[in-house]
């Protein structure tokens, strides 16, 4: 098995893709800690078992690993693509249940459904190529309320992708936005 890697926008993050392999089949998953992987995905259980790693994010082709600040790429990359490519081998699923995130609710007003339609068509695809994810939260007062996720979270860039990509292009097509702002995930 392949598994290429590539630098994300954050320094502290590094995006794993396993050659044909599926990761996530709908949507995403990000992991703060070991026991939040722990009854969830059994692949990010063993690479948080990695010492230097902060964070797993699994996308749907993707895997983006979060180190350390003291933490050296060097020092953990390879045993970062051994354990994906011994995960895989043994055919064990990457998840154990899956919540499919960013559905679009028959109960969302039409403005949040809107919204919601282009993040799902406009954002994630770009952000998802720099390993992350951005989730709706919530629209209120004119104020829409993101959750970043991946090489997304932390990122020195994602004030300016924010405000000057999304905040821009949200305005431009429902003028009831007003601003967009980052929140922590529940």
């Amino acid at each position: 098995m392949f598994i290429q890697t590539e630098e994300t926008p954050n320094p502290a993050t590094l995006k794993f893709i396993p050659d044909g392999q599926v990761v996530v089949e709908k949507g995403s998953v990000e992991f703060k800690n070991q026991k939040q992987a722990g009854a969830k995905s059994p692949l990010a259980t063993q690479l948080f078992e990695i010492s230097g790693v902060e964070a797993v994010f699994l996308g749907h082709d993707f895997i983006t690993i979060t180190k350390s600040e003291k933490t050296d790429w060097q020092k953990i990359k390879a045993e970062i693509l051994a354990t994906i490519m011994d995960f895989f081998v043994t055919g064990k699923s990457v998840m154990f249940e899956q919540k499919i995130a960013e559905n679009i609710s028959t109960e969302d007003s039409e403005i949040v459904k809107q919204i919601k339609e282009l993040i799902k068509i406009k954002v994630r695809p770009a952000v998802a190529m720099d390993g992350g994810d951005i989730i709706f939260h919530s629209f209120e007062d004119g104020i829409v309320r993101l959750v970043l996720k991946g090489s997304c979270s932390g990122c020195p860039s994602s004030t300016i992708t924010l405000k000057n990509g999304i905040e821009n292009m949200l305005k431009h097509y429902i003028p009831e936005v007003e601003a967009v702002e980052q929140v922590e995930e529940d």
